[in-house]
């Protein structure tokens, strides 16, 4: 849409019919001759005859600059919209087991990670009003990213999520901890932790029951999700010697843990063994979970004075040459 940023500049159009009324006015004659019938009968000279370009010239430039004082812009507006949002927090797993390759997606082998990545990426660009946060975990916890409604970084975020950057072992209780903190003190009537992990608690310092008293207390759902095939999954290793192979790890998930954990919250608990079964968890906690938010609109205009300027510039330094040149007046 167009728009005028400044369009009390316009007012300043006012002026232009004073000037010409001012340069127009009567005076009297600067020189009195006795007799002007011989100059009458006198042919005018070409330039004569566009003595009239001068002045508009002069009034062009005025109008173009006025207007590009009125500073022309094009652009997009988008007012406050009314959207479905909460706040998540993602909480991932990326302890060592999470390289176990038991997912396929298009004809190609997946570790549990990949595979999370892959359906989080979609998860994410269906947002709209939703503020995201994310923590991972390993032998420790921390905060990847704190909430946000920038789409773009949360996304940019994930894509660097490796296995064992926060150690090799699973530290449940403590992630839960520290994603609670990230929600405690947000003012919302929906507050959700996801947790995915593919193990068992076996490090940290909290543990994980106590840190879904905490969120239950604070009435913070937490969706468990635990991800892997049953059963023996391969996990690929980088052998000096012998290259590339698998070794087989045995299914190692708390599925009871993380269903006491879900519960103690009002969450649910979910199990992934395929990207189809965790395509369809991220659907049904997002049914789950609606709140009425307001969006902020913002506005993106490109300013067109530049347009403008450079030819108002360009009549002004013709008009100069000319007033003082070729059309100079005298007295």
């Amino acid at each position: 849409m167009f728009r005028l940023a400044t369009p009390y500049a316009l007012l300043l159009l006012a002026l232009i019919p004073l000037l010409v009324w001012y340069r127009y006015r009567r005076r009297p004659p600067a020189m009195a001759v006795a007799e002007t019938r011989l100059a009458a009968e006198l042919n005018a000279s070409p330039a004569l005859k566009l003595n009239w370009l001068l002045p508009g010239l002069y009034y062009l430039m005025l109008v173009l600059l006025i207007a590009a004082l009125a500073r022309p812009q094009w652009g997009t507006e988008r007012l406050p919209t009314e959207t479905e949002g909460i706040n998540i927090v993602l909480t991932v797993d990326l302890s060592g087991s999470m390289a176990a390759e038991d997912f396929n997606y298009q004809g190609r082998r997946l570790n549990r990670l990949e595979a999370i990545k892959t359906v989080v990426r979609d998860f994410i660009a269906r947002r709209a009003g939703d503020r995201i946060g994310m923590v991972v975990f390993g032998s420790q916890a921390y905060t990847q990213l704190p909430l946000t409604r920038d789409y773009q970084t949360i996304g940019a975020i994930l894509e660097r999520l490796a296995i064992g950057a926060a150690g090799r072992n699973t530290a449940i209780g403590d992630a839960i901890g520290i994603s609670v903190k990230r929600l405690a003190d947000i003012e919302s009537r929906s507050n959700i932790i996801i947790l995915l992990t593919d193990g068992r608690s076996n490090a940290g310092e909290l543990a994980p029951m106590t840190a879904a008293e905490i969120a239950g207390q604070k009435q913070i759902k937490i969706y468990t999700i635990g991800v892997g095939g049953k059963g023996r999954a391969p996990v690929p290793i980088d052998d000096p010697i012998f290259g590339r192979r698998y070794v087989y790890q045995e299914d190692d998930l708390d599925e009871t843990g993380l269903k006491a954990i879900a519960e103690k919250t009002g969450g649910l608990y979910f199990r992934a063994e395929d990207l189809e079964s965790l395509q369809k968890i991220y659907g049904t906690i997002d049914s789950l979970e609606k709140n009425k938010v307001e969006v902020q609109g913002f506005a993106e205009y490109k300013e067109l004075y530049f347009y403008l300027l450079p030819p108002a510039l360009l009549l002004l330094a013709v008009w100069i040459v000319l007033k003082h040149t070729r059309f100079l007046e005298i007295p």
